[in-house]
């Protein structure tokens, strides 16, 4: 029986582009009773009455150029970012668009929730620590970061990283590798070092066949809403 004198649980709405990403984050934040995920959004306005929007940066680079930063300054209450490349840049460009918070994605749950408790109780808060580049060995397979397991992105199943994932994500919508290689803040050998281990573990060979793979997996963006 919850306890009376126990503060009421943050509301919490998810948002991003794919389904499947906030519905991983939401996954991850279940069972903290300090949060309560109200809606999950992705490509959608947010709908409910919430204490704090968190936008998950998965398939994103920067934040000026993005519905990141037109969503940041829509809404009332406060934005907190959460993703794998959060550089110097990347914050400044948050914070000066009116985000309150920027947590990396190798946060574990309980980390994410003190930054939204914090950030929902007026601070502004930046965590970069334990933020590292997913790196390929010589064999081209490639270790996920701490604290990955703890959530889902598309492709997570048929054996991509999380960068990867953003990779076909980001073919899948069209981009070129230079396209790719600019928005990401990656070199173009790094690019297609990703995409070579990613069309081995799809099972494909040609760019067409990669972008319907992505399509049929579930990285082509999609707006749908989940309330409650």
């Amino acid at each position: 029986m919850p306890d009376p004198s126990s503060p009421a649980p943050i509301r919490v709405a998810v948002v991003n582009d794919h389904e499947v990403v906030v519905a991983g984050v939401a996954a991850m934040l279940a069972g903290d009773d300090r949060v309560r995920v109200v809606e999950l959004a992705s490509r959608v306005p947010v709908l409910s009455e919430v204490d704090v929007v968190l936008y998950d940066l998965y398939a994103r680079a920067r934040v000026a150029e993005q519905q990141a930063g037109r969503l940041i300054s829509s809404l009332s209450v406060p934005v907190v970012l959460f993703g794998w490349q959060l550089d110097d840049v990347l914050v400044e460009e948050a914070l000066s668009a009116g985000a309150r918070g920027c947590v990396p994605k190798s946060a574990t749950a309980a980390e994410l929730v003190d930054v939204l408790t914090r950030v929902h109780a007026g601070e502004v808060v930046v965590r970069l620590e334990a933020v590292a580049e997913e790196s390929a060995d010589d064999h081209g397979e490639e270790r996920a970061l701490p604290g990955s397991r703890q959530l889902q992105w598309p492709g997570k199943a048929e054996g991509l990283s999380a960068r990867e994932s953003e990779i076909i994500a980001l073919i899948t919508q069209g981009l070129t590798n230079e396209d790719i290689a600019a928005r990401a803040h990656l070199s173009i050998n790094s690019v297609k070092t990703y995409i070579r281990t990613s069309y081995r573990k799809m099972g494909v060979e040609r760019r067409s066949q990669a972008v319907l793979w992505g399509v049929q997996h579930g990285f082509a963006p999609e707006a749908a809403r989940r309330i409650g």
